[in-house]
């Protein structure tokens, strides 16, 4: 595992005493069923991690941009606040 995949992690299980391995993860920042049930560790991924590391983790783990994107928009209208990758 990076060390990229290893802070990302860290902050996304650490507070919410998830344990979301990096797969796990890279699913639900890509599901929009994420924002609809309102979990905790891709909510954090999108308002917590830093928006450069966001993208690296995203590139790294393969996952879609524009799919993450749209999720991270939904996150974003639920929040009520911009999140860095919902333009």
């Amino acid at each position: 595992m990076s060390k990229l995949t290893t802070r990302v992690l860290a902050t996304v299980n650490g507070p919410y005493g998830t344990k979301q391995s990096a797969q796990q993860l890279a699913a639900l920042i890509a599901d929009p069923s994420s924002a609809q049930a309102h979990n905790a560790a891709a909510f954090a991924f999108f308002s917590e991690i830093a928006p450069a590391v966001q993208l690296a983790f995203i590139a790294e783990m393969n996952v879609d941009e524009a799919k993450a994107k749209a999720v991270a928009r939904q996150f974003s209208d639920l929040a009520g606040y911009p999140l860095h990758l919902a333009p």
